[in-house]
C-alpha cells in the first residue's frame, strides 16, 4: 500500500510537471479584443536601439481573438498595435497601441475592450507589463491634462497666437511639464531594476535632466546586458559625463569672425558662456533677444559670452548677429555639427549652451529663457 501511493505521488508530480513546462525558445502572446467592430488586424511590434519594429502580424480571429509566438533574444519592450486593415494592408487606421515587456518562456494574456474610450487593458503572464501600464498611467495623467489646457487656450484665442492668453496659460503648462518630469523621475527610481524604469527614462528631456539620467546609467550598469538598447543608452551618457556639471569644461581653439584664434583659456578667470547657435535655427534666433537681455544686465558684474555658429558660410552668419545685436565675440568651424569644437562637446542640438567658472568648471548647460536669469541673479548676486 505504501509503494503504491508513493508511486502515485511521482506519477502526480511527473503530470504537473508535464503540463507546467514552458517553451523557453520563445514567448507567447494571446489575447481577445472584445467589441473589435471594424478591427481586423493586430501587429507585434519590438523596441530597439534604432526605434520601433514590426516583427509580426495576424488577422483578428472569431470573437477578437489572436495569438503570437515570438522569439526574444533578450528581456524587451514590446507593443500590440490593433487597426483597421487586415495584416497585410497598408497605413493602419484608428489604431491602438499598448505596451508589454516579454522574455522567452512567458505565456502572455492579453485583453481590452475596443469601446473602452480609455483604451485600458489587462495583461497576465509578464512580470513587468504591470510597471509598465503604471507608467503609462503617470505619462498619460500629464499628457491629458496639457492637452486641455491647450485645447482650452485655442479656443480663447480663436487658432491665433495670444500673447495675452500665453502669459495665463504658459506657466501652468510648463508646471505640468515639471510635475509630470517628476513623476516619472520618482517612477524611475523606484524601478531600477525593472526594464520599465529604463524606458521611462528614456522619456525624460535629455538637456534638462542630464545629471539625473547619468546616474541612472551609473546605477544600471550592472543589470540588462543582453539589452542593446539599454547598453547604446549607458554609453551615450558615458560619452556626455565628461562634458556634464561639475567637470572641467574641454580647451579649443576656433576662428573668430574677424579670422583671429579665440581660446577658452582667454577666458580663465571669468565667467563665460558658450553659445552653439545658429543663423537658421529659429530656436536659437528666438532666445537671442534673452541672452541678449541677460548680457547688457550682467556684463558689467563680470559674465562674458563666445557665441560659437554652427553656419557653414561667413555672410549669413555675419548678418544673423547684426540683425540680432550680439554684441560679444564669435567664432565657427563653418562645419555645421561636424566641426571639431561641436564634437568635443558634443553638440546635437542647438541651441546648446555651457557656462564655465572662473576656475573652468562647467556650473550649469542648456539653460535658457527665465531659467538662464535666475541662475546669474544667483551666480551675480
Amino acid at each position: 500500500m505504501k509503494v503504491k501511493n508513493m508511486a502515485a505521488g511521482a506519477l502526480l508530480l511527473l503530470s504537473a510537471g508535464m503540463y507546467s513546462c514552458k517553451n523557453e525558445s520563445q514567448f507567447s502572446v494571446s489575447g481577445t479584443i472584445k467589441n473589435p467592430g471594424k478591427l481586423k488586424g493586430i501587429y507585434l511590434i519590438e523596441a530597439d536601439s534604432s526605434g520601433l519594429k514590426v516583427v509580426d502580424s495576424t488577422s483578428l480571429g472569431e470573437n477578437g481573438k489572436f495569438e503570437f509566438k515570438h522569439v526574444a533574444l533578450y528581456p524587451n519592450l514590446f507593443k500590440l498595435k490593433v487597426g483597421s486593415t487586415g495584416p497585410q494592408g497598408g497605413e493602419m487606421q484608428g489604431e491602438n497601441l499598448y505596451d508589454f515587456i516579454a522574455k522567452n518562456g512567458d505565456d502572455i494574456e492579453f485583453t481590452t475592450d475596443n469601446n473602452d474610450p480609455k483604451h485600458d487593458y489587462t495583461i497576465k503572464g509578464s512580470d513587468d507589463s504591470d510597471k509598465i501600464k503604471e507608467f503609462n498611467r503617470i505619462s498619460n495623467t500629464y499628457g491629458d491634462k496639457n492637452a486641455k489646457l491647450f485645447a482650452e487656450y485655442q479656443e480663447k484665442a480663436h487658432g491665433e497666437r495670444n500673447d495675452s492668453l500665453l502669459k495665463i496659460y504658459m506657466p501652468v503648462f510648463l508646471k505640468n511639464v515639471n510635475d509630470g518630469a517628476q513623476a516619472v523621475l520618482k517612477f524611475v527610481n523606484d524601478n531600477k531594476k525593472s526594464l520599465a524604469g529604463f524606458y521611462a527614462a528614456t522619456t525624460l528631456d535629455p538637456t534638462k535632466y542630464e545629471a539625473q539620467l547619468i546616474q541612472f546609467a551609473d546605477d544600471i550598469r550592472g543589470d540588462f546586458k543582453d539589452n542593446p538598447t539599454v547598453q547604446k543608452f549607458i554609453a551615450q551618457m558615458d560619452k556626455i559625463k565628461p562634458i556634464s556639471i561639475g567637470h572641467k569644461a574641454p580647451e579649443f581653439t576656433v576662428t573668430g569672425i574677424d579670422g583671429k584664434p579665440i581660446k577658452l583659456t582667454d577666458y580663465k578667470g571669468k565667467y563665460v558662456m558658450i553659445d552653439f547657435w545658429a543663423s537658421w535655427c529659429q530656436p536659437c534666433r528666438m532666445e537671442n533677444p534673452n541672452v541678449v537681455k541677460q548680457y547688457n544686465a550682467f556684463k558689467g558684474k563680470g559674465f562674458n559670452i563666445l557665441g560659437i555658429s554652427l553656419d557653414k558660410g561667413k555672410p549669413e552668419w555675419q548678418k544673423a548677429i547684426d540683425d540680432d545685436k550680439l554684441t560679444w565675440a564669435h567664432g565657427s568651424d563653418l562645419n555645421g555639427f561636424e566641426g571639431p569644437t561641436e564634437a568635443l562637446y558634443h553638440i546635437e542640438a542647438i541651441p546648446s549652451n555651457f557656462i564655465i567658472d572662473p576656475q573652468g568648471n562647467i556650473v550649469a548647460k542648456n539653460i535658457t529663457g527665465a531659467d538662464l536669469e535666475a541662475f546669474l541673479n544667483k551666480t551675480f548676486k
